[in-house]
């Protein structure tokens, strides 16, 4: 007898779409109206005569409610495919952001010694204050920011993350 998993459990989907108005709508809409949670959302045109993009959706939920997800968006007209990079194997996740801190003596020079570590990159440089660019997982974005917070994190600005199949194919 098979058991079923009911935990949550996060989810990476990519939507290819027609490049229409009002496309990202019904789909926030789709999960907006159902109480499903989007935990990051990017879009691109990914056409060169623009007329198709690919939306990257991070969400969660138990198996159950993850084929719900999937199955009433495939149902959208201007949605082309669907696809669970969480489901269909080994896939790479990235992220990029920008962080900004602020602070003088040893928490500066901390600041740039950890951000080398994690290969962040500073973009902007004051006396007073860095922004640091980084990309990566999102588990290392996170893990860079929270060591951050202790040396005088000012902001942040994520993009979210975008997803790919690894190998040949196509998602």
């Amino acid at each position: 007898m098979k058991i079923e998993k009911t935990s949550a459990e996060r989810h990476v989907l990519a939507v290819t779409v027609d490049n229409e108005p009002g496309i990202l709508a019904k789909i926030t809409g789709l999960f907006t109206a159902r109480g499903y949670n989007i935990d990051s959302l990017t879009v691109a045109d990914i056409s060169e005569d623009h007329a198709v993009s690919r939306i990257t959706v991070v969400t969660n939920g138990p198996p159950a409610v993850i084929d719900q997800i999937q199955a009433q968006l495939e149902r959208l007209v201007p949605v082309h495919r669907v696809t669970d990079l969480t489901e269909e194997g080994p896939h790479v996740e990235r992220e990029l952001a920008l962080v900004k801190v602020a602070g003088t003596g040893d928490k500066r020079v901390e600041a740039l010694r950890l951000a080398d570590i994690f290969r962040a990159r500073p973009v902007d440089t004051t006396t007073e204050s860095f922004i640091f660019e980084i990309t990566g997982p999102p588990d290392k974005v996170d893990s860079f920011i929270d060591l951050m917070r202790g040396l005088g994190l000012v902001e942040i600005g994520r993009t979210g993350i975008v997803g790919m199949m690894r190998g040949a194919g196509e998602a």
